[in-house]
């Protein structure tokens, strides 16, 4: 076993590191010799893009498959595509898309790298065309375009392009081959207004420029529409009419103006970040002395959205903005070998001591819950209201029709005695499928697929209509449940989060909890939903492929749709002869007055039927030189010792929670000693979660790293893959791996 261990280490290190300027392990970061990697060695990562086999562009949306069903996934906007957790050795990556003939590649998965393939499809009835399918391409980032190119470029990515009006929709007078805006697929660069019914151009799914308001709009007559480019508070520019057929046939209008805005423009265009994505400040906590704070007291917290998004931020090449980076969320997206409470509680607690890995003289402490799991047969009858976000912001690839594939997955596990509803939003809410039985799935389907996006967002009407429309059909001691699917970016009534909360407080009281899965870039509002999340009792994903849903919506359906125990605080009580300082890691955001813990009013986090939370305290041991700041001693009082200070006890954890129709919370009390275990005999569950925690202190470059590594990071995950089911681990170990040869290769430059 040794032997095998340290083969695929040094295959890990040796495909993460292919630039080199890797440092050697330290002592204080050992591999484990036994135990651990079983089965999860076998998975790998696929990356690759699927293009038009004529013009070599990006096909967006199309769908990969490896064949038997073990993954799969949509394409994002330029076709990539990525499969994490694909077993390694010879695999057939399948690739398809609406009006194409589907293609299968054939690619060597490498056991714990990543391996790259390319899908070539052409058009069905078009002649075959020489593709270099499946062949070991390189992986490059791509570089940052400059209006040339797009000017050039294939007609998926132009923003703007000079081309001549087709004849037809030349206005009077006008030369037909003046240049012209072409806003194509790209939202968010342009204000389109339709005349006719009073359509108004809406904001799309990028930044506005300099508050011009770019978007799109609809309207129209019965025989035409009329098609303007205007900027606001700068009027309507010129414009054109169209036939209806040809309006309604495509959703590309070549929009006459001046070629001297046109040049504004396009270096307008260049020059802005059109990136408005919305993250709160994380502020991290500091290390507190336990004679100052004695207590430490926080809400639990099951979102693993910021795990999926920080992925998808690396993996599209971009900057990954550090308040972005949850740690505990990033934890917590992973599974551990908790053990199912065997008493009368929902849920067990777990605790391991040992050095932290980034400061080898100080303590770290895991906290652990496991909720109780729950076959999905005997889960409770579900009603389940769908609320879906159909604005013009989610006509994206990979927000409208990635989270249509996703609701499919969730429908394919309905029974007999669930129901399900649709209730969709854009400039204005209504329902688009009453509640509707289980065994009615080609009735669901067809709702889903008929769901198209445009207009603007009028997020806190779905809100009221879908939690109304829940209650409507309430199950007494069953799963009732709003599955908001958004990119969060509300714009039309009630928008502000004191308002949007203060709907969702008053709505949660009837019983009906919330979940809230984030889709899309760009304007991916992941304070909102968080804050939304935390109001209505449920939790927060962010779905970035079909492996994420298929994790979310079907392995972890019981976590994701039923709650086992509601408002679950923790509070822990440090023994000062024993500990001098502390900190915890995240949970920033959930931090409570020590007062709340018995304030059965206070709100606090959800725990579903198989969830697993994991929390993590830094501690400095009590005899440290280490200065903390504190307070000046007390003048008029002390704080006299117990007799329990003096135990070999380190600190005790104690917990409140409610049953999920209750309204009083129950007591529990967990006693921690530190046992002195070596870093290198802890469980493959604690040093996985140290490595997570490890990298997402990279990640925010905090204050607190100490001697954190990336390639520290890569040796401790490669040696706690445990049994890895799902390839969960593998995928973040590819994905460490990736980010550390990147720092590797700056450094050598």
């Amino acid at each position: 076993m040794p032997s095998r261990r340290a083969a695929f280490i040094s295959l890990c290190l040796s495909t993460c590191f292919a630039a080199g300027a890797v440092a050697v392990a330290s002592a204080s970061d050992p591999v484990p010799a036994g135990g651990g990697a079983g089965a999860a060695v076998r998975a790998g990562e696929v990356r690759g893009r699927v293009v038009v086999a004529a013009t070599g562009a990006g096909l967006p949306g199309a769908s990969v498959s490896i064949r038997g069903g073990a993954r799969a996934t949509a394409t994002l906007a330029d076709g990539r595509f990525f499969l994490t957790g694909v077993p390694s050795g010879t695999q057939v990556i399948e690739c398809g898309a609406a009006g194409y003939e589907s293609e299968a590649v054939a690619v060597e998965v490498a056991p714990g790298g990543v391996t790259h393939a390319r899908c070539a499809l052409r058009r069905r009835g078009e002649a075959p065309v020489q593709a270099q399918a499946g062949e070991k391409v390189r992986e490059e980032k791509p570089a940052e375009d400059s209006v040339d190119e797009l000017l050039g470029a294939a007609p998926e990515r132009r923003p703007v392009m000079a081309a001549p009006l087709p004849p037809a929709a030349a206005p009077a007078g006008s030369a037909a081959s003046a240049p012209v805006h072409d806003f194509g697929r790209i939202h968010g660069m342009g204000r389109v207004e339709v005349g006719g019914a009073g359509g108004l151009g809406t904001r799309g799914t990028k930044a506005s420029l300099g508050g011009q308001g770019y978007g799109t709009g609809g309207g129209g007559s019965a025989t035409g529409v009329t098609i303007g480019v205007g900027h606001a508070g700068m009027g309507r520019g010129a414009g054109f009419s169209a036939p209806a057929e040809a309006a309604r046939a495509s959703t590309r209008y070549a929009l006459r103006a001046p070629p001297a805005q046109i040049a504004a423009d396009a270096a307008q265009i260049a020059g802005q970040d059109f990136n408005r994505e919305g993250y709160d400040g994380i502020v991290e906590n500091p290390f507190v002395g336990v004679t100052d704070e004695p207590l430490s007291t926080f809400s639990i917290d099951v979102d693993t959205a910021s795990y999926s998004n920080v992925r998808r931020l690396l993996r599209d090449g971009g900057h990954v903005p550090r308040d972005a980076v949850r740690i505990e969320e990033m934890i917590n997206y992973f599974r551990y070998d908790y053990p199912n409470p065997t008493g009368p509680e929902p849920f067990s607690v777990n605790t391991e001591v040992s050095s932290a890995p980034w400061k080898s003289d100080h303590r770290l402490v895991r906290i652990g819950l496991q909720g109780r799991r729950i076959d999905a047969a005997r889960l409770p009858p579900a009603n389940l209201t769908f609320l879906i976000d159909v604005s013009g912001s989610m006509n994206a690839p990979n927000k409208l029709p990635l989270l249509k594939q996703s609701f499919r997955l969730l429908v394919d596990t309905l029974r007999p005695q669930d129901r399900v509803a649709m209730v969709v939003y854009a400039g204005a809410a209504g329902v688009v499928l009453p509640p509707t039985d289980g065994t009615e799935r080609g009735r669901i389907v067809e709702a889903l697929e008929n769901l198209q996006a445009g207009g603007s967002t009028a997020g806190a009407e779905g809100i009221r209509l879908a939690y109304q429309t829940a209650r409507s059909q309430f199950v007494r001691g069953g799963n009732n449940r709003v599955i908001l699917a958004t990119d969060g970016d509300f714009n039309v009534g009630v928008s502000s989060d004191g308002e949007l909360l203060q709907i969702i407080e008053q709505e949660r009281k009837s019983g009906v909890f919330l979940t809230i899965l984030g889709f899309g870039a760009g304007n991916y509002q992941d304070a909102k939903m968080q804050k939304l999340a935390d109001a209505g009792n449920g939790h927060h994903v962010y779905i970035d492929d079909l492996d994420e849903a298929r994790k979310t919506l079907v392995a972890e359906m019981g976590a994701t749709l039923l709650t086992i125990a509601k408002d679950v605080k923790l509070q822990v009580e440090f023994n000062p002869s024993r500990v001098k300082g502390y900190r915890l890691i995240g949970y920033e955001n959930r931090r409570l007055a020590n007062r709340d813990f018995d304030d059965d009013k206070k709100d606090a986090g959800e725990l579903g039927a198989g969830h697993s939370v994991t929390a993590l305290y830094e501690i400095i041991p009590a005899g440290s030189s280490e200065a903390i700041p504190g307070v000046q001693p007390l003048k008029y009082q002390a704080v006299a010792p117990t007799a329990a200070s003096g135990s070999e006890e380190l600190l005790t954890v104690k917990l409140r929670y409610k049953a999920p129709d209750a309204d009083d919370s129950r007591l529990l009390s967990h006693v921690v000693v530190d046992a002195h275990t070596p870093l290198e005999r802890t469980s493959d569950d604690f040093r996985f979660a140290t490595a997570v925690a490890e990298f997402g202190l990279l990640l925010r470059d905090s204050p607190h790293k100490g001697d954190a590594r990336h390639d520290a990071v890569l040796r401790r995950a490669a040696g706690a893959l445990g049994r890895d089911e799902g390839g969960l681990r593998s995928g973040f170990l590819a994905l460490a791996g990736g980010v550390a040869s990147q720092r590797a290769q700056a450094l050598a430059r």
